[in-house]
């Protein structure tokens, strides 16, 4: 289960739940960012819950950093953008 909660302007507190224990992240996303991969089609948090569920198909939830901006993911998986774009 991924909750994501606004904890500031630009910044995003995602709990990930699985296999019967939790981690913690704080997300940061750029406005300009954001509209570049939705054209505000969705929500910021549904950008973030979208992005952690691309992660976990990839990675399991230890391994994602606790704190980072959303274009980062880009620089570990090139196809990032175009998978969430196309969802």
């Amino acid at each position: 289960m991924i909750q994501v909660q606004r904890s500031g302007d630009n910044t995003y507190r995602v709990t990930v739940e699985e296999g019967g224990s939790s981690s913690a992240h704080s997300v940061t996303v750029q406005e300009d960012y954001y509209h570049k991969l939705t054209g505000g089609s969705i929500t910021a948090e549904e950008l973030v819950r979208r992005s952690f569920e691309f992660l976990l198909e990839r990675e399991p939830k230890e391994s994602i950093l606790s704190n980072f901006d959303l274009q980062v993911i880009q620089r570990y998986f090139s196809n990032y953008e175009q998978t969430i774009r196309s969802r």
